[in-house]
């Protein structure tokens, strides 16, 4: 019997106003032409996905010993691109419903919405209406489909349209399973001809995909989706180079986490710590943001909203099926799913966090000197954690050595008995800090005292306010509840100066010192230094003054409470010229000289060369 010839070429007319829609997508949905490669190879990944799918159910398919992959090819010559999958191929209804039909009445509907309302889409529309394809035509003027479905009795079918209203579809001999998708770029776009610039689009947005993609012969996507890998599957030195390849890195990574959840949304994730914190931990990760992934085709590589600014050091990649191919930023921005998965990251990680912190604390005191900084910044914006950051907070001590960091529990555990507040101290170093005169009480009683030398503990501590019920003090503060054993008390008392005689001595330093200083009074706080300038109680923490001048904020000069050492030699020395002569130059000068030493040690001496002058007529009397 004699074969049919085949049927004739038909021509169609798309079902909705496909002109419409191509203006839409080419000036507004797309932000780069580039994503029509990336729109491409995700669907050619579905279609594999498909296909591979009726293998794993033992289906008879057409072309079954056809390897499941991506070819790709270029002629630069004659600007012609040919995109090729061995996937599960379109029957002629699929060509005419899938790809005929562009837009369905939603589609419609919503674009005749924003006609009438004038504004920009958002840029979802390939999402919720798989329009993906018609990227194409930003780059070209015609494009040829060729495909063979694959049911084993299926036949093969070309495709031809200029997006312009029509589309054409004939029958042809094609033995090989899945779609061919052809065409001449533009003159403008002749580029994506150059193979350099293929592969190069290919490891930006496509590196991930579960499917061999090849140029010639060679394999472009040579980084496995290790994050779609079981945990125990996954080896150490492939974690490494993956974090590498993520990171843009050179060293292995501090730790990391691998998560895979399905519930209320559905996402895979692999995060990392970094090693080391880059040289300016603000503001160099501002554009490095995680890689997140729809269905392991890329979406954006720093998606900043997927993580709170306390967090952003964490690197890795982020894949969610609940997310449609979407490359408008603002949409990402405002979707629900996101917000899930932001919620969920960031619980996990501060989970991850406070396991180091318990099992491996090296590991997390690493973590904690390089971003503790950056980490510190989420006590005053994420409220909703508040209360497990502040239980990973780790600050320097006078109970430990340089370098070692404690917790805010390390210290209760070690406060007296009747010790009723958390005392800290703030500085720009801790070799500054330690020879403050406020911490001689603290240190001859053997009271532990934090030592804040990170510029953000300023910001962050007042905010505290307390910890478990322990209230967090500044001992530069005067309102510091300082006790005294009772031994020790009546030691100082049999040192010190007597009531009337120190009384008679305040009254010259007020004289002396006028509206320099708030007040005046006998200090407690005090062992080997004679005097200290300490700050009221709702005065400003002497390291936030510095700060806020150093950033040129208006910040009023306020006076402080100069506190005097009754037992020191020099106050003692001054009280005895002061009962021979209230008036003598060198008690006056010595009080003056006494506030601006205080002064120098803050680091608020503005002149020095005054200081100096009358240091050299002390030094002078002294020598007679």
């Amino acid at each position: 019997m004699a074969k049919s010839s085949k049927p004739a070429k038909k021509t169609y007319e798309f079902k909705a106003e496909l002109n419409q829609l191509l203006n839409l997508i080419v000036h507004s949905l797309y932000t780069h032409p580039e994503i029509f490669l990336r729109e491409l190879i995700s669907n050619a990944s579905d279609a594999l996905n498909k296909v591979r799918f009726m293998q794993l159910t033992n289906q008879e398919i057409a072309d079954s010993k056809a390897d499941l992959k991506i070819k790709i090819s270029v002629d630069s010559k004659k600007q012609l691109f040919t995109i090729e999958d061995s996937g599960i191929g379109m029957t002629e209804d699929e060509l005419i419903n899938n790809i005929g039909t562009v837009a369905n009445s939603g589609t419609l509907k919503f674009l005749d919405e924003i006609q009438k309302s004038g504004k920009k889409p958002e840029g979802d529309l390939i999402g919720q209406f798989g329009v993906g394809f018609y990227s194409v035509f930003m780059v070209t003027d015609e494009v040829i489909i060729e495909t063979r479905h694959a049911n084993p009795d299926s036949r093969g079918y070309r495709w031809v349209s200029d997006g312009k209203g029509t589309f054409s579809i004939e029958e042809i001999d094609r033995k090989k399973r899945g779609t061919s998708i052809s065409f001449r770029l533009k003159d403008e776009f002749k580029d994506f001809a150059e193979e350099y610039r293929v592969k190069s689009v290919i490891q930006k947005y496509s590196n991930f995909v579960d499917f061999p993609i090849e140029i010639g012969k060679e394999k472009i996507n040579k980084v496995e989706a290790l994050w779609r890998k079981p945990k125990d599957d996954i080896k150490e030195d492939e974690l490494t180079e993956f974090y590498k390849f993520v990171a843009n890195d050179f060293e292995a990574p501090l730790g990391h986490l691998h998560l895979s959840l399905e519930g209320t949304v559905n996402f895979k994730a692999l995060l990392f710590v970094p090693q080391k914190a880059p040289l300016n931990l603000f503001y160099d990760l501002e554009d490095k943001g995680l890689h997140l992934y729809s269905n392991r085709i890329f979406i954006q590589d720093d998606a900043k909203n997927l993580l709170p600014e306390y967090l952003k050091f964490i690197r890795g990649v982020v894949d969610t099926e609940d997310l449609p191919l979407n490359v408008s930023r603002e949409v990402t921005q405002h979707s629900p799913v996101m917000q899930k998965i932001r919620n969920i990251l960031t619980t996990r990680i501060l989970n991850m966090m406070e396991d180091w912190s318990k099992n491996d604390p090296g590991k997390y005191e690493k973590l904690m000197k390089n971003f503790g900084p950056l980490f510190k910044t989420g006590l005053n914006s994420d409220f909703t954690n508040r209360d497990k950051i502040m239980k990973l907070l780790r600050f320097e001590s006078t109970a430990k050595p340089k370098g070692e960091l404690v917790s805010l529990d390390d210290y209760i555990s070690r406060m007296k008995k009747n010790q009723k507040e958390i005392y800290y101290i703030t500085g720009d170093s801790r070799e500054i800090i330690e020879k403050s005169p406020n911490l001689e009480y603290f240190r001859k009683n053997d009271y532990e005292v934090l030592l804040l030398t990170d510029p953000v503990d300023i910001f962050i501590i007042p905010s505290i306010n307390e910890y478990e019920k322990k209230p967090l003090k500044s001992i530069e503060k005067a309102d510091i509840d300082i006790k005294e054993d009772k031994k020790s008390k009546e030691g100082e008392e049999k040192e010190s100066l007597g009531k009337e005689t120190l009384e008679s001595l305040i009254k010259v330093f007020k004289e002396t010192l006028g509206d320099k200083v708030e007040d005046i009074k006998p200090s407690r706080r005090l062992v080997d230094s004679p005097v200290t300038l300490v700050v009221s109680k709702d005065g400003l923490d002497p390291q936030m003054e510095r700060m806020m001048k150093l950033m040129n904020q208006e910040v009023a000069d306020q006076k402080k409470i100069l506190e005097i050492n009754p037992a020191h030699p020099i106050i003692k020395n001054l009280s005895k010229r002061n009962i021979a002569n209230s008036s003598d130059p060198v008690l006056r000068n010595t009080i003056l000289q006494l506030y601006e030493s205080a002064m120098l040690i803050e680091g608020n001496l503005r002149n020095p060369t005054e200081f100096v002058r009358r240091m050299h007529e002390l030094l002078e009397e002294a020598t007679k």
